[in-house]
């Protein structure tokens, strides 16, 4: 049986271009995953009003922002007479497009 004789140098050659290809391979995934971006969430618009509250948190009545007086007003009212304390809360609501 005869003998190959292959040198070192074509042996490292050969191991380089091994490492070149698990390499190139690597990157190969690396490039194909990508990541997903969140999509632009769309403007939403929202509007500014003053709601009264009942102490479980159910909103009773709502007012334009420039009627803050009346609201406060209205809150009073309905605590009156021993019952549940009502409050005054800011309460943004969303502006739909017609």
């Amino acid at each position: 049986m005869a003998r190959k004789v292959v040198s070192r140098k074509a042996k490292a050659a050969e191991a380089e271009a091994a490492e070149k290809k698990v390499a190139t391979k690597k990157k190969a995934a690396k490039k194909a995953t990508k990541r997903k971006t969140k999509k632009a969430a769309a403007d939403v618009r929202l509007k500014l009003y003053w709601g009264v509250f009942s102490q479980n948190l159910k909103r009773v009545a709502v007012f334009e922002f420039d009627q803050k007086a009346d609201a406060e007003k209205r809150a009073t009212e309905l605590s009156k007479g021993g019952k549940s304390p009502h409050f005054v809360q800011k309460v943004k609501e969303e502006i739909k497009p017609e």
